[in-house]
């Protein structure tokens, strides 16, 4: 068994848990800030089978997509020359997924 921990831009959770409750699998959701942009994200926990590990990382895949937003942060004050810098565009979206293999699951 994996347990996976799973960190997903918020606009893309409510796809998310609906296409992993169509796929019969189950998630706990965690609210979380990303450390770079410090926007909200959500943290989710699924646990899966070995088995059926490919197919919720496929779900993961065609539901969280990345997208090009500006920056909302004012500047980045660790430049050359203590200037600060504004990106234009960032990529975001998408997710980041850790796979840990699990000793013992017990439902009680």
């Amino acid at each position: 068994m994996k347990l996976l921990v799973t960190i997903v831009q918020d606009q893309d959770v409510s796809s998310l848990l609906e296409a992993l409750t169509e796929g019969d699998f189950r998630a706990t959701k965690l609210a979380s800030t990303g450390g770079f942009l410090r926007t909200g994200n959500t943290t989710l926990l699924i646990g899966v089978e070995d088995e059926r590990l490919d197919s919720v990382l496929n779900v993961i895949k065609r539901t969280c997509k990345t997208r090009e937003q500006g920056d909302p942060s004012p500047t980045i004050p660790f430049s050359r020359g203590g200037l600060g810098v504004k990106l234009e565009k960032i990529s975001v979206g998408g997710a980041t997924v850790f796979s840990v293999d699990v000793e013992r699951f017990e439902k009680i």
